[in-house]
């Protein structure tokens, strides 16, 4: 959290420093509150203006911790309406088999929708069906109760396909 902090007050070159130490001490970043509590604001400034490669390549590690901290820093992005990278990312991870992932890309999906409901309804309605279910709830949290429902009774649990 120190890092934080410092990285909003410094400087370009100590915002690279800061960037590369995060990086190079990502084993120290193990749980849900140090990764939301410090992607979006280390990772996603920094990247803002770079290029973001480096958030796929965290999408698709094998650490938990790694693909969360690629979901959670496009919330920067999100919060200046550009939506692509969340989008790309949700993408890769639709999949994954970790609650933690689940919740996280719901939540930005929910953080896109209360920018561009459009946005999201969309993406929702090309993966709906597919996505796992907390992802689905955490996304649609905030829509009306007959829409919930709607995108709830769509949603096709793994295994089985209703006739």
């Amino acid at each position: 959290m120190i890092l934080v902090r410092w990285f909003a007050r410094a400087d370009e070159e100590l915002r690279r420093r800061i960037y590369e130490f995060y990086l190079a001490n990502l084993v120290s970043i193990n749980n849900w509150d140090l990764v939301d509590g410090s992607a979006p604001y280390i990772v996603g400034p920094y990247l803002w203006e770079r290029d973001r490669s480096q958030l796929y390549v965290f999408a698709t590690s094998s650490s938990v911790w790694e693909r969360r901290i690629a979901i959670v820093s496009t919330l920067y992005f999100i919060r200046r309406n550009d939506f692509a990278d969340a989008f790309g990312i949700a993408e890769l991870l639709l999949r994954d088999p970790h609650d933690l992932i689940h919740k996280a890309v719901g939540w930005m999906l929910r953080e896109i929708g209360k920018r561009d409901l459009r946005a999201e309804q969309s993406f929702l309605n090309r993966h709906c069906r597919t996505m796992p279910r907390t992802m689905l709830r955490y996304a649609i949290e905030r829509f009306p109760e007959p829409e919930r429902r709607r995108y709830l009774s769509r949603h096709v649990v793994a295994g089985f396909s209703p006739r």
